[in-house]
């Protein structure tokens, strides 16, 4: 006689138990000697997520991505861990599978707790997808990572298929929960058109190139640069300033007469000579005689070598400048507030031989302490900012210390500040950069716009290119999109 009619569902859990066991079966106790080789090691070195943590560690050594997914990835380990054994293991109280039939080159000790889901499964499928979540590339190898701790839990005994493919759906879901509450940072950048170049015709010997050259920048350098470059482009003509000359008057007659505009000294100096170059649509190069020489570095003029060499082969990019309320010439940076006596500490600290994480802290402790913020508007925005840095072009990566630019053309300007006025700002500062999460944090503020003013009721001083500036009450940046020709190697390759 036929059995008794089981309820639809009572009948389809047990359709797929036994398909769950039938599976079992056959993973378990296949003779192979990959996986009596493979699974059991790896089944032990993901105890209690053993292989996870060392791999965050490693990808804190990588790039922010991969540090953001580091931190997400652990973070997700964590609520997935106490959501499966404090709370899904309780409620499903599953027998672990008998595996007489596992290989013993296989088998482990069986776990005492219950099977439902697979605990490993479910730390390594929430480990891959939030990790993925903030890097796609590692997400994808730790996916298949994953995958394979799962297999081996099914390999050596400790589970069931369903308790893995369960343990799985668990983890991805807590990764993708965690997303909704702490979004991922967005690292996309800007598109920019190909840099503008052109060729030019340059007499190698320098004739039509006029130098403004200060032999006393850069603690002596400025004189053995006149050297070089007296020795490699003699036909040039090198203007030496004194002590009293007014650099904009000798610029301004320099370029009256000049082909091509060359300048030797700071930053200051070579923002001078760029808006009489700029005024009268000749190139510039610049020769690298400042003490720190951002802009000769970032346009591939690192040495006098590298300049000689573009002005031979007359090689030109445009470049952005940026104007500060249409009257100052910047080309590297601005800054209020505490940013420039922050730099200054940094520069100091690394001179100790300390590393730069810890001249970085070292010199935000010091700074932020003695230093008093400055309320401003910032588009209109109510503001009071202990840090403000301005960069003409994009400053590498979301940081309140910026890195080196890649390109010098693409017509924004790079804003960061720090705001002051909220409580722990210091330490969440501290997490939110060490974890790579800049962009969310709520003490750090990024902008990037053609256009930005600052304004204030009582006057605020603006640093740029290394000089200290002046008190002002309203300050207007406007990029200039690639409105100065320089000779430049990197800028044209």
């Amino acid at each position: 006689m036929p059995g008794p009619v089981l309820p639809p569902l009572r009948t389809l859990h047990v359709g797929l138990s036994d398909l769950d066991r039938r599976l079992f079966d056959a993973v378990a106790e296949s003779p192979s000697p990959l996986l009596d080789l493979t699974m059991r090691p790896l089944s032990a070195v993901a105890d209690h997520s053993k292989l996870w943590m060392v791999i965050a560690a490693g990808l804190g050594f990588g790039g922010l991505s991969a540090r953001r997914g580091a931190v997400r990835g652990l973070g997700t380990i964590a609520v997935t861990s106490l959501v499966v054994n404090q709370g899904l293991k309780r409620i499903y109280p599953r027998l672990r599978p008998v595996f007489d039939g596992v290989p013993i080159a296989r088998a482990r000790h069986q776990p005492t707790s219950t099977s439902f889901p697979s605990g490993h499964a479910a730390v390594a499928a929430g480990f891959a997808v939030g990790v993925g979540l903030e890097n796609r590339t590692a997400g994808y190898l730790l996916s298949g990572l994953a995958a394979a701790v799962g297999l081996s839990r099914v390999a050596t005994g400790a589970h069931y298929p369903g308790d893995v493919l369960a343990g799985f759906a668990v983890g991805a879901g807590i990764a993708i929960a965690g997303a909704r509450l702490v979004p991922p940072v967005d690292d996309s950048r800007i598109m920019i058109p190909q840099p503008t170049v052109e060729r030019i015709a340059t007499d190698p010997d320098g004739a039509g190139l006029v130098v403004v050259l200060n032999p006393a920048s850069g603690d002596g350098t400025g004189a053995r640069v006149a050297q070089q470059i007296r020795r490699d482009l003699p036909k040039a003509e090198i203007v030496e300033l004194t002590q009293g000359s007014d650099i904009d008057e000798v610029a301004a007659q320099a370029a009256e007469r000049a082909e091509f505009l060359g300048v030797a000294g700071g930053d200051g100096t070579v923002a001078t000579l760029a808006a009489h170059a700029v005024a009268t649509g000749k190139p510039l190069a610049v020769f690298p005689a400042g003490t720190f020489n951002h802009f000769a570095k970032d346009i591939g003029c690192e040495t006098v070598s590298a300049v000689v060499d573009s002005i031979r082969r007359g090689r030109i990019a445009r470049v952005d400048v940026v104007w500060l309320n249409e009257e100052k010439l910047l080309l590297n940076t601005a800054s209020i507030g505490a940013y420039p006596a922050f730099v200054r500490a940094r520069t100091r600290f690394q001179r100790r031989r300390l590393g730069r994480v810890t001249a970085t802290v070292r010199a935000l402790r010091r700074v932020m302490r003695h230093t008093a913020p400055v309320t401003v508007r910032i588009e209109g925005r109510p503001a009071t900012v202990s840090f403000f840095f301005l960069g003409n072009s994009m400053y590498g990566a979301p940081n309140f210390v910026p890195g080196r630019r890649s390109r010098l053309d693409d017509g924004v300007l790079d804003v960061r500040y720090l705001e002051d006025g909220h409580r722990f700002a210091t330490t969440r500062l501290l997490l939110s950069w060490i974890s790579g999460r800049m962009r969310n944090s709520k003490v750090y503020r990024e902008l990037q716009a053609p256009v930005v003013t600052i304004e204030a009721d009582t006057p605020f001083r603006v640093a740029h290119d290394g000089e200290a500036g002046e008190l002002r009450t309203r300050a207007r940046f406007r990029v200039a999109y690639r409105e100065l020709r320089v000779f430049g190697a990197s800028l044209t390759e």
